[in-house]
């Protein structure tokens, strides 16, 4: 299995992408800031 780190995973495109990896037979390590630009709990909801 091969293991891939994604920067901004609860953001909309690292969440998804994160996803799609997953389920794909990746091994996701995900990094988010979790920065209040936007909702922080829906960020925490992602991960």
């Amino acid at each position: 299995m091969k293991k891939v780190l994604v920067t901004g995973a609860a953001g909309f495109i690292g969440y998804h992408l994160s996803k799609l990896l997953a389920t794909n037979q990746y091994e996701v390590v995900g990094i988010d800031n979790i920065n209040d630009y936007y909702d922080p709990d829906l960020k925490l909801a992602r991960l």
